[in-house]
């Protein structure tokens, strides 16, 4: 065969091109819709695969602060007094030149609160003193012109006696002698009053400065610079009575209004629990101190006095008080930690960090922690990231991760 016979059984003819190109384009669609509908399948096994309830088992976060305390007889409200407390003043009438205290300030015994015009009591002070130096200047005179008459009246008993002089000249110096005695313990009483004088000049002097009768906390500034203080009451409004309130922090307690039909279940000594309005999730252990022999006719009440057994800058006079009075004081134990308690199955390692589930809504939400050292029995206490109530994942599983659909199997009360 030759090479032109080759090349003719090689030709393709136009109606054999033009019916490949008719069959060809048929199959694509049927190929594309095959990948399509493979696809389809993969993304819907993986969409329910990965979306697949993990089954669980639950337990809820319980407030590991929970503390029962012993059975209360009774409840009772009153407010905090304080029973040692004082309005300052001073003991004399006077100007002030300076007040030194400010509501809140913590001042000490002795302490300079405020001062007086001290001009007029320094000049009386200096005078009684200038006094009293005279007075004993004068008794010093007196006892040596005392001690020459005792030396004359000496001399002319002598003199007398030899016949030199007269015995009247001798009866004359015993007697200026005498006198000048009496003269010398008459000036010698008038020092001692000039000396007293003194003494309450100097009183009068220290006056001029109010100073703190004990320890204790600034309550209420009254009297300014200028002011004129006296320690009795004046008509017109224009003098004070008084510089300031001090009170004594640590005589602080509670005075309540027990209804009398109940008061025979109060008993000194006995244990109670007080609350303070202002923070009412802060019990303070308390006793009584007294039940005082009165009632109150118009209220029907007995006033019992509560002692508070921890003290607090927090409390502070006047403030309203709830108190439990309780059977039987509470056993002392230590302060239960804050937060919450899971059981220790709930805590995983998750990336090198303690970590639980916590499930809301049918999902569980990955939170990090870092539980507390105490144990109470199989229980951990986690002081944060979980609050009481969270329902938490007990002993999850490997392939349970954040936000994963959970069927929770069985939950512990």
């Amino acid at each position: 065969m030759s090479n032109t016979d080759l090349l003719k059984e090689l030709r393709i003819e136009r109606h054999q091109r033009e019916e490949h190109h008719a069959r060809g384009p048929a199959r694509w669609p049927w190929m594309v819709g095959a990948i399509v509908l493979v696809a389809m399948v993969a993304g819907a096994a993986w969409w329910l695969y990965g979306h697949r309830a993990v089954p669980v088992q639950t337990a809820q976060a319980v407030a590991a602060a929970s503390d029962p305390s012993a059975g209360a007889v009774l409840q009772a409200t009153g407010y905090v007094t304080a029973r040692r407390q004082a309005t300052v003043s001073a003991q004399i009438t006077g100007t002030l030149t300076a007040v030194l205290i400010e509501e809140g300030d913590r001042v000490k015994q002795d302490q300079i609160l405020a001062k007086l015009d001290d001009s007029q009591y320094k000049a009386a002070l200096d005078t009684a003193i200038a006094q009293a130096k005279a007075a004993h200047a004068l008794v010093a005179q007196y006892q040596v012109q005392l001690a020459q008459n005792l030396r004359d009246a000496a001399r002319d008993q002598t003199l007398t006696m030899q016949g030199l002089i007269s015995r009247q000249v001798a009866e004359q110096a015993r007697t200026l002698a005498d006198s000048t005695r009496a003269q010398l313990l008459s000036q010698q009483k008038q020092a001692v009053a000039a000396d007293a004088q003194v003494v309450e000049a100097r009183v009068n002097f220290d006056y001029c400065v109010v100073r703190a009768p004990f320890n204790g906390v600034i309550t209420t500034k009254d009297a300014q610079v200028g002011e004129i203080i006296s320690p009795f009451s004046a008509g017109g409004g224009f003098t004070r009575t008084g510089i300031g309130t001090i009170v004594d922090m640590d005589s602080l307690e509670v005075d309540v209004d027990v209804n009398e039909a109940y008061i025979g279940r109060v008993t000194p000594d006995m244990p109670a629990e007080a609350v303070l309005d202002a923070y009412p999730d802060w019990k303070i252990p308390a006793h009584v101190i007294a039940i005082v022999p009165a009632a109150d006719r118009g209220k029907a009440t007995v006033k019992v006095r509560v002692a508070l057994e921890h003290k607090d800058a927090r409390i502070v006079p006047d403030m309203g008080v709830r108190v439990s009075f309780l059977e039987a004081r509470p056993a002392v134990a230590t302060q239960a930690p804050k937060g919450v308690l899971v059981p220790a199955a709930a805590i995983v390692k998750r990336h090198g960090r303690d970590t639980v589930f916590i499930v809301a809504d049918g999902k569980v939400r990955q939170q990090t922690v870092q539980p507390g050292a105490q144990d109470e029995g199989d229980m951990r206490v986690i002081p944060a990231a979980v609050d009481a109530g969270d329902v938490v994942v007990v002993s999850p599983p490997q392939a349970l991760h954040d936000g994963s659909d959970v069927s929770v199997q069985s939950r512990s009360p």
